[in-house]
């Protein structure tokens, strides 16, 4: 049975995790391959909202196997307190497995984090402070802490020390800060110990063995294409591979494994953070799409900027990401508009483009060329099928799917679990 990928398109908070649970209940594993608690999905079911961070959106399925695997980053903290609350609302997390090689995010990863970006002032990347960039460093750098290391405290002391040497340097001579004592990082991780070992497993077996038995194994990003540390907007970016091809190295599953990679791309376009944006809007529309859309991070609450879709993003996630279907997000955000421009290439220093500038600094010249499509008003919130959809609804739809080159195989209609319009089967 196949394995498939979902990734987000453009700057992340595209609705993967929506478009995830809805697949759930046809799906026997969830994995988050990568990135760590800097990202966030929102899962309505009827009157709940959920709000995930680290944990996988299938752990809201009944009977699914929600999986962290290797090439997250893991705060055991925030892992628990998630657990703690789901529990509290009746979610059964039992079923979670967590892969012995993720790395920890150790408490000077956090510290660091938050000196640095503080440090650099106005080159500031724009990070959620949570230690992510820094433990992916750790990783990189070969002084990583992995959850294994949790269950034998001479190896964790002897990790911890090596990485101390160079990160109390940095702090006391550098930021000014007091250096860390490797007892105090012990103190802190050593506790999780008992609680974590039931949970942890070798994931890229686990996962090979259940592809191998017929199961099927959904694998979803955290952040998106844009953020990719290698395809996205550098340095403006995660620290992870967001893209498909990360879906491979960060769950242990081989690549001829992998069967369709679904795109999750939203009618128009946002980010958070620092960094280029062609079609950001600083004025009334693109306040109208905050409020409407209710662009506000989940895990920060930081105002998205917004800008209107960008079709030259659309074709690259779709080229770097060999993507098979795109399911396209909070359309019914865009009701009530006369008319909705989209972008359909750039032009920088005189010249159009309608693919992805190569270097970041024609992208960040780049002026966005706009087609002008016409707008709707009738509420497609209810909308089921794509014959439920206004004419100037489902033209937009059309004329989306020409442009970014793959079939859009599911519209979002709302926030709700079952607000969509499936043109096509995912699995």
């Amino acid at each position: 049975m196949p394995a498939i990928v979902i990734v987000g398109a453009q700057w992340g908070d595209e609705g993967k995790g929506k478009a995830t649970d809805q697949l759930g209940s046809r799906v026997d594993h969830v994995v988050k391959f990568n990135g760590g608690n800097n990202a966030g999905h929102t899962v309505v079911i009827g009157e709940e909202k959920y709000a995930l961070h680290l944990l996988p959106s299938g752990i809201l399925t009944p009977g699914v196997v929600p999986v962290i695997g290797n090439g997250v980053v893991v705060d055991l903290s925030v892992l628990f307190d998630e657990i703690d609350a789901l529990e509290a609302r009746g979610v059964d997390t039992s079923r979670l497995v967590l892969s012995a090689n993720a790395h920890l995010i150790a408490p000077y990863n956090r510290v660091l984090d938050k000196v640095g970006e503080r440090f650099l002032g106005s080159r500031r990347i724009g990070t959620t402070g949570r230690g992510i960039g820094p433990t992916y460093a750790d990783k990189m750098n070969r002084v990583g802490i992995r959850v294994q290391d949790l269950f034998d405290e001479k190896i964790l002391l002897q990790k911890v020390e090596s990485a101390l040497e160079l990160k109390n340097q940095m702090l006391t001579k550098v930021y000014n800060r007091r250096a860390v004592e490797p007892g105090e990082i012990l103190d802190e991780l050593l506790p999780f110990a008992d609680r974590v070992r039931p949970m942890v497993a070798d994931t890229s077996l686990l996962l090979e063995e259940a592809l191998d038995a017929g199961s099927t194994v959904l694998l979803e990003a955290g952040q998106a294409t844009l953020l990719d540390v290698d395809h996205g907007t550098y340095p403006f970016v995660t620290s992870s591979s967001a893209t498909s091809g990360g879906a491979c190295t960060g769950s242990g599953i081989p690549p001829t494994r992998i069967d369709r990679v679904a795109a999750i791309i939203k009618a128009y376009t946002t980010r958070v953070g620092e960094g280029p944006f062609p079609t950001e809007l600083h004025d009334a529309a693109g306040e109208h799409l905050r409020q409407t859309g209710s662009e506000f991070g989940t895990t920060t609450g930081r105002p998205r900027r917004c800008g209107w879709f960008d079709a030259v993003i659309g074709r690259y996630a779709t080229r770097v990401n060999g993507v098979t279907d795109f399911v396209l997000t909070k359309l019914d955000v865009l009701t009530g508009l006369d008319t909705v421009p989209v972008c359909v290439a750039y032009e920088v220093d005189g010249e159009r483009m309608d693919e992805m500038p190569m270097t970041q600094t024609d992208f960040h010249h780049a002026v966005p060329i706009y087609e002008h499509l016409p707008g709707w008003d009738e509420d497609i919130t209810g909308a089921r099928t794509i014959e439920d959809l206004p004419g100037n609804a489902r033209a937009y739809v059309s004329r989306l799917e020409e442009m970014i080159g793959r079939p859009i195989s599911v519209v979002g209609v709302g926030p709700d679990r079952d607000a969509s319009v499936v043109v096509r089967d995912l699995l």
